[in-house]
């Protein structure tokens, strides 16, 4: 604390990310980090980038990324926001189109960075509960008597959560909040979930962030971008442009438009993960463990005969990282990133010898 802060600093309470030690053979479980690398071509890219022209100034509108994604999800380039990693793109949404003078709904077990968010820029917020099950309700978002959004934020599927909402109940709150924006944060959509990028022509009020860091392999490079309407995409550049100009720079650019072009490698990938959720979530089911259904690259799991936190910390005598979150409702939950078949296997195995001991 210092007398030369300013008054937000002050009342900030920061996003705290996921733990990134240096420990020998770790099996590092607890950031949702993909466990396989990005796509070779992307790679050739970044390494052919790597030469006298960084020594120049990236371009500054992204345009070979927007045209990439625009030709991958049957877009308009001006459609197409890019930004360094999904959270920058998200903090310019927040800032851009989500001060209104009804408050910004969001469920009250999410992504953690989106109350940090409405403190930095002094947005009121609504925290929606969670169904008992932990799900998402549709119907609580829709607007009714003397309550009214003036925003609403989400991801799907939920983190840390995992569970999904189906796309017929996304275009519900979509279509049931027309003078709202909602933001869609589909960090994790590739793992099984169904993604609201088919419903940007149709709605002008919706926003869809995605990252390259979960399913492209790509958290090292910080590259997300965002799909709407063109009014809201200005938006976002108005705002872009008056922080930084240049988000991206050439390596990242480069890494990126190749990641995209590869969608045989991207797929795969996501295919790998998927079976291998499949696989742990029975392997922790079969150890007694209450597990969530998940369309993401982790689950979210308890075992109603040990503390999480107990849990936590003994893995973390073996070297095994995953993440308990302290948050009522949820300080029972370990949630546990995908990783290898190896990785999965070697975390089961400490699991069943700390259940038996």
């Amino acid at each position: 604390m210092s007398r030369f802060w300013s008054a937000v600093v002050h009342g900030l309470t920061p996003y705290v990310p996921g733990e990134q030690p240096k420990i020998d053979n770790l099996v590092k479980l607890n950031t949702n980090e993909h466990p396989y690398g990005p796509s070779p071509r992307a790679l050739e890219a970044i390494a052919g980038a790597t030469n006298d022209s960084l020594r120049l100034y990236p371009d500054p509108n992204a345009d070979a990324l927007r045209a990439a994604l625009a030709q991958r999800y049957g877009l308009q380039a001006q459609q197409i926001f890019v930004g360094n990693g999904s959270d920058e793109v998200l903090g310019h949404a927040f800032m851009a189109l989500l001060k209104h003078d009804q408050p910004l709904w969001f469920p009250d077990i999410t992504y953690s960075f989106y109350p940090v968010y409405c403190g930095l820029y002094g947005i009121a917020h609504r925290a929606v509960p969670l169904t008992e099950d932990y799900a998402i309700c549709a119907d609580d978002y829709l607007p009714r008597a003397g309550q009214q959004a003036g925003a609403i934020v989400f991801p799907n599927p939920n983190a840390p959560t995992g569970r999904p909402l189906a796309l017929a109940e996304v275009e519900r709150i979509v279509a049931g909040n027309p003078d709202a924006v909602v933001l869609l944060d589909e960090a994790y959509v590739d793992f099984g979930g169904e993604s609201a990028l088919t419903l940007i022509d149709k709605y002008p009020n919706l926003l869809v962030v995605h990252t390259f860091s979960k399913s492209r392999s790509l958290a090292g490079l910080r590259v997300g971008f965002a799909a709407g309407h063109p009014a809201l995409i200005e938006a976002l550049e108005r705002v872009k442009n008056s922080f930084n100009s240049y988000p991206l720079g050439k390596l990242a650019l480069a890494g990126a438009v190749a990641s995209v072009q590869d969608d045989a490698y991207f797929q795969e990938s996501c295919r790998k993960v998927i079976a291998t959720r499949q696989t742990l979530v029975a392997h922790m089911t079969a150890l007694g463990f209450e597990v969530l259904p998940s369309a993401a690259n982790f689950i979210f799991a308890r075992h109603p005969g040990h503390d999480a936190s107990a849990l936590a910390a003994a893995l973390r005598q073996r070297a095994i990282l995953v993440r308990h979150f302290k948050q009522a409702r949820i300080d029972q939950f370990l949630r546990i990133t995908v990783g290898t078949d190896a990785q999965c296997q070697t975390l089961v195995n400490a699991l069943g010898e700390i259940l038996a001991g």
